[in-house]
């Protein structure tokens, strides 16, 4: 195999699946997915590790099998990180434009972010994002990218989004324990609004929701720029395990049933379609009807998504986001889901899959794929920044984000 530079590879570390996947850079606008490894997870519980060997295993196992189908050696990623020990906040901060002409310069830029930055953070969180909603100058609000302009004032809303410690380190540290160079670390939702949301949806106001194999994670954006994120440890392994219970069926058969059977919309069921399921204990299989299947899942998918929807209205956003709920994530792939999305949210839903990528696509545009095709597009954008790359895992996540993301680097 040989090293390609023009190359892009995102590593999504999730708590049921891994999976790496690389893309050839086309231009500043455009990727091929050439190769794609997935291998179930072993070591995360909720999005957070919980042994490092077995993490390390499983991203050493889809890292060669991305590199075996793309013909590439890997060395650096972009990888995801979730959990429910992610929190976020929004903050303002506000300057005065010095010098002659009081025109702002990318100075201001990052001194107006410094200064609504500056809030309390407990020492076990660390800042994962800073991402600057609307510039204001001179009480003109609603401007994206204020250099270049004049004023005598300069103020700033932004997003912030912190994570545990040592929960982000362990990630880090797993992976580079496989020789591998952490490029960057990109909350999960953010980088799968990359590959499935369009610029018309962000612009309107729609919901992000990917739900994953541990946790749901949401976010929301308006005029272009994300609003709220927020994480909910509830996924599709609740589902499995609620399954494996019911049934008295052993959980990786309960994982089987559940992607090529499972419905959350009881009306979208018949009562006389049956399934054969194995039981336990050496126990003959037996039969039951799709309709008693659909009454264990769907309790358990409307908890969620009535979870996520109180946690959009208490926030304020629900009629904020008249292009409505888009779905991601594995989870999401079960039939019925956005039929019972619809009740619930009141609003137009739809199944996000990655979009306007070349190469592999048919086999990526699959909502499972969503992060990793995301972390690609969100390395394609931010690929020219001044970014960290750090070959060894002791303390890389302490400098990843001493350069706190590259502030300005995430305006656009």
């Amino acid at each position: 195999m040989i090293k390609k530079k023009n190359t892009i590879v995102g590593l999504d570390v999730g708590t049921t699946k891994i999976s790496t996947i690389v893309a050839e850079v086309i231009d500043k606008d455009h990727v091929d997915i050439i190769g794609i490894g997935t291998t179930p997870s072993n070591g995360l519980r909720k999005g957070v590790v919980v042994d490092i060997e077995e993490t390390v295993r499983s991203v050493k196992t889809a890292i060669e099998e991305a590199e075996l189908m793309s013909g590439i050696t890997i060395d650096e990623v972009y990888v995801g990180i979730a959990g429910d020990h992610i929190r976020s906040y929004n903050s303002s901060g506000v300057i005065g434009i010095a010098g002659k002409n009081r025109i702002i310069t990318k100075h201001e830029i990052n001194r107006v972010i410094d200064a609504a930055k500056a809030v309390a953070i407990p020492m076990d969180r660390e800042v994962l994002h800073i991402l600057p909603q609307e510039f204001i100058v001179d009480n003109q609000d609603g401007i994206r990218d204020p250099t270049g302009m004049e004023g005598v004032r300069l103020e700033v809303v932004v997003h912030i989004v912190t994570g545990a410690v040592s929960s982000a380190n362990n990630i880090v540290n797993s992976v580079a324990k496989t020789g591998l160079t952490v490029k960057d670390i990109v909350l999960e939702q953010l980088a799968s609004s990359e590959a499935v949301l369009t610029k018309d949806e962000k612009d309107l106001g729609v919901a992000l929701i990917d739900i994953g194999g541990g946790t749901t994670d949401l976010a929301i954006f308006a005029e272009n720029s994300i609003r709220h994120t927020s994480v909910l440890a509830l996924g599709g392994y609740h589902v499995t395990n609620d399954i494996a219970i019911g049934l008295s069926t052993p959980f990786s058969k309960a994982e089987e049933i559940k992607i090529s059977n499972g419905n959350t919309f009881p009306s979208l069921v018949s009562k006389n379609e049956m399934i054969e399921i194995a039981s336990v204990g050496g126990r003959s299989p037996r039969s039951i009807s799709k309709q008693e299947l659909c009454n264990i899942i769907e309790p358990r998918m409307s908890e969620i998504l009535t979870l996520t929807a109180m946690e959009i209205r208490r926030y304020g956003y629900i009629d904020k986001i008249p292009a409505g709920i888009v779905i991601t994530g594995g989870t999401s792939m079960m039939e019925g889901l956005i039929e019972l999305a619809e009740d619930i949210f009141g609003l137009p839903v739809r199944r996000g899959v990655p979009v306007n990528i070349g190469g592999l696509s048919d086999v990526v545009s699959n909502p499972m794929y969503a992060t990793g095709v995301g972390l690609i597009l969100y390395g394609l954008r931010n690929r020219t920044k001044d970014h960290f790359r750090s070959s060894t895992n002791n303390g890389a996540f302490f400098k990843i984000l001493k350069r706190m993301k590259a502030w300005f680097s995430e305006i656009i």
